[in-house]
């Protein structure tokens, strides 16, 4: 089987460079792919994703450019805002745009393989028939269970004549792929659910987590601080870093607040760190209430580590829905694991690694009552528990440095070029 040197090329629609608030797990396993040795093109929208920023303003098609120091390859897409036809259009043109772009790419130099990531399914699509027109073994990942997270978040009907034509074209993407990657672990068990796994082969299904660059995690805490009062006080300090939308469900975390300042835990800080359309009114809520909650508004990639090395507790807040028993692949979960602090999530998933690894707790809460009396436990634990839960992290961050799983991924490139 051939280990040597190898030309990957990575098409994902939303590959965004970190230091444009990015999408990071694509840029992780270029950075170790390139340092063992093998050559790699991010192929990606020219629109960057929850910004104004637009990479091509002229009428070019591509423009190539090292982020971070790595090269992207920005293929043109046009301007959007939410999720309006703007964004629609955006997702069918694009796969045009870049098909385009990899046929003048491929008369310079073939790739040994391209790697492919979901969502958008068009781009996914394009990129698989690119590949299989030029006999290039094509490996599709996971990263959301989509169009199924459509129907679970935003309640439109599985049989829908749109989501149902999604649903054939998730499939045929599934079963022609070379090798299959789900960011989440229960990937197998999804296909075998929708009834595919006779037209699937689920030896070519594997399991990639998402995880954290620990090397940049340590150097970012011990570089990277931030000056503010609250995270240097005295308080105990609770941590919630991420989105601020419904489906964070952060009402139940502030209900929660409310919980303990009637209780007189005033020594209890909630420091919410993130943007989204829940903020406003979160934020006058817990005004009003006179809540020792503060939201301190989007902070830079840099600095999260210092913020989570200086909680008590962090937290992971989301809104229940039927995709957890297929696992989870959250950024922030290992992000705190590195922390080594511990961690209350207010939603269980199958295979969750909080609760089988004893970080803290990961429970359905039935009121906020029962949500604050959780937090106030895990607040105010022993010195002798916190040590525990440090050791427990310590050896379970090193399974989900970025360094570790780019070997895994190098391991399936190898194994379909070998093959091809």
């Amino acid at each position: 089987r051939r280990t040597t040197r190898m030309n990957v090329w990575i098409v994902n629609h939303y590959a965004i460079p970190p230091s444009m608030g990015g999408l990071v797990r694509h840029y992780y396993f270029s950075k170790y792919l390139q340092k063992n040795g093998h050559t790699v093109k991010i192929f990606t929208s020219s629109k960057i994703h929850n910004t104004d920023i637009n990479m091509i303003r002229d009428k070019s098609l591509y423009k190539e450019e090292i982020v971070d120091g790595i090269e992207y390859t920005f293929v043109k897409s046009r301007d959007y805002r939410g999720n309006g036809l703007q964004r629609i259009l955006n997702m069918v043109e694009l796969p045009f745009q870049m098909w385009k772009t990899m046929k003048l790419f491929f008369k310079k130099e073939k790739p040994d393989v391209i790697y492919t990531s979901s969502p958008d399914l068009f781009v996914a699509f394009f990129a698989l028939v690119f590949g299989r027109k030029k006999k290039i073994p094509v490996v599709v990942e996971v990263r959301d269970l989509w169009p199924e997270s459509i129907v679970e978040y935003n309640g439109m009907s599985r049989k829908n004549p749109i989501i149902q034509i999604l649903y054939q074209l998730e499939k045929w993407i599934y079963k022609k792929a070379d090798r299959l990657i789900f960011t989440m672990p229960g990937g197998k068990e999804y296909i075998k659910d929708k009834g595919w796994d006779k037209a699937i082969d689920l030896r070519k299904v594997h399991h990639i987590n998402n995880g954290v660059d620990l090397e940049e995690f340590e150097y970012n805490k011990r570089n990277n601080h931030v000056c503010d009062e609250d995270l240097e006080s005295n308080d105990k300090k609770i941590v919630y870093v991420g989105s601020i939308r419904l489906a964070n469900n952060l009402g139940q975390l502030i209900k929660a607040a409310k919980v303990l300042k009637e209780k007189h835990r005033d020594d209890i800080k909630f420091l919410i760190y993130g943007d989204g359309t829940e903020k406003e009114q979160l934020e006058k809520f817990a005004c009003e209430e006179k809540l020792n909650v503060v939201f301190k508004g989007k902070v830079e990639k840099k600095y999260i580590p210092y913020i989570l090395s200086k909680a008590d507790v962090n937290i992971i807040n989301v809104k229940n829905t039927g995709l957890t028993k297929y696992g989870c692949s959250w950024n922030k979960l290992f992000e705190y694991i590195a922390s080594e602090n511990p961690i209350v999530c207010n939603f269980p998933q199958k295979y969750d690694l909080i609760n089988e690894y004893h970080l803290g707790k990961s429970e359905k809460f039935a009121s906020s009552r029962d949500y604050a009396k959780r937090l106030k436990e895990l607040v105010d634990i022993t010195e002798e528990e916190r040590r525990v839960v440090r050791e427990n992290a310590k050896q379970l961050k090193k399974e989900y440095d970025y360094q570790y799983l780019t070997t895994c991924l190098e391991k399936i490139f190898s194994n379909v070029v070998g093959e091809k």
